[in-house]
């Protein structure tokens, strides 16, 4: 019996799964390579993340930018005074307005978007003061 031909058949299955295990070797390597790369990148952003979160606090507060309407600045400076919180009907007195009930709405609507600006907060239903 001649067993060369199968021989020769198991030498080119060799050949082949070498190459192959060689081949993926090689990717395992990239993949390595590739995984520290994202790893150390990780870090970094964790590194950044802590050192903004610690400087934050540091940080001058930016106002957020107010409507165009004079009683903005105005309304502000009623609240800069106020030793509690305040009314539609107070801010409006501030301000000089008659308490007619469309100056007081008109006031109060002014009020309730300054709240959403974050500026002032709505302590009580109809109560504002400023933001802390």
């Amino acid at each position: 019996m001649n067993i060369r031909p199968l021989l020769d058949a198991l030498d080119l299955q060799e050949d082949a799964a070498r190459a192959l295990a060689d081949d993926l070797r090689v990717q395992i390597d990239d993949l390595q390579t590739r995984l520290r790369e994202a790893e150390t990148h990780l870090e970094h952003l964790a590194i950044t993340r802590k050192t903004v979160t610690g400087l934050a606090d540091r940080l001058p507060a930016v106002a957020p930018d107010l409507p165009e309407h004079p009683d903005y600045p105005r309304i502000l400076a009623a609240f800069k005074d106020a030793t509690g919180p305040l009314r539609a009907k107070d801010v409006c007195e501030a301000l000089g307005h008659e308490l007619l009930p469309k100056n007081v709405e008109g006031t109060r609507a002014k009020l309730k978007r300054l709240v959403k600006l974050g500026i002032l907060t709505e302590a009580d239903t109809g109560h504002f003061t400023r933001k802390q």
